[in-house]
């Protein structure tokens, strides 16, 4: 059953979920902006995607791109809160 949580990708199904979930608890219960939350759960998102294509037996470019998008998604992130100090 856990092998097949994994090699389906379903793994990284339920983290997506839990990363919506978050997304609108920051939206309703914290008042976040779009951007902030964007920022925040962008990157981490992007890298769960490259890992559903890498569990699911994808093509490298599949799995390289997502990862290569977090980059900057999380430097503009950093940028931002850095700023604001």
């Amino acid at each position: 059953m856990i092998e097949q949580l994994f090699s389906s990708g379903h793994a990284a199904d339920v983290i997506l979920g839990v990363l919506l979930i978050e997304c609108a608890w920051l939206r309703a219960a914290k008042g976040w902006n779009w951007g902030a939350i964007a920022g925040l759960l962008g990157p981490a998102a992007l890298i769960v995607l490259g890992l559903r294509a890498a569990l699911t037996g994808a093509d490298w470019w599949w799995i390289a791109l997502p990862l290569a998008a977090s980059l900057p998604l999380h430097l503009m992130d950093l940028r931002g809160r850095l700023d604001a100090r």
